[in-house]
């Protein structure tokens, strides 16, 4: 899918991810890690990505939907430009009043026009929905420009810290966590 310049300039739609959404949120991931990741991921590894092997992987997600994860989709034009999924906390049963946000990704096209403010927000009401008092999310510590976002949107780094290997280089994540319906910008826009 080749998102057409000026495509996100109007967000028509910010709504639940359907199976047949599965190869625009593949299309999104993969372009987005291409883009976001170049200097920090090995180019073999972007390079090597497959929005078919994400679609697949995608679409058994979505035809079977867990109560616990939510999947939303910004569509402009019939297309999917952007995405997240939020849903309980995962491996921390300490906290259950925390939700988390597993990942939200937008075309690089669409980039400092809104739709992930708007995909972000929608993600924290439906955690408020569920029940959580706060979310937690982790990011790559050398993502400047993502923890910049997450910044700007009253989430904070809270020290934790864990280590991932994506195409056999190791990276640190870093936990940023907002106190839900605290900050004034968590309502839809």
């Amino acid at each position: 899918m080749v998102v057409a310049m000026g495509a996100c300039d109007a967000i028509a739609v910010i709504r639940r991810a359907r199976a047949d959404d599965a190869q625009g949120i593949a299309d999104v991931r993969v372009r987005t890690w291409q883009e976001a990741y170049r200097q920090i991921m090995p180019t073999a590894f972007l390079n090597g990505l497959s929005v078919d092997a994400d679609e697949k992987r995608w679409r058994e997600l979505l035809n079977a939907p867990s109560p616990n994860r939510r999947t939303l989709v910004a569509e402009s034009d019939g297309q999917v430009v952007g995405f997240v999924t939020a849903g309980v906390l995962r491996g921390e049963t300490e906290q259950p009043l925390s939700g988390e946000v597993y990942a939200i990704y937008v075309m690089p096209d669409c980039w400092d026009q809104g739709v992930g403010r708007q995909l972000l927000a929608h993600a924290e009401q439906g955690l408020m929905e569920q029940g959580y008092a706060q979310a937690v999310l982790w990011v790559l510590a050398d993502n400047q420009r993502a923890r910049a976002f997450y910044e700007r949107a009253g989430w904070h780094a809270d020290g934790g810290t864990k280590r991932a290997t994506f195409g056999g280089r190791e990276v640190e994540e870093v936990r940023y966590r907002i106190a839900l319906g605290m900050s004034g910008v968590n309502e839809p826009a």
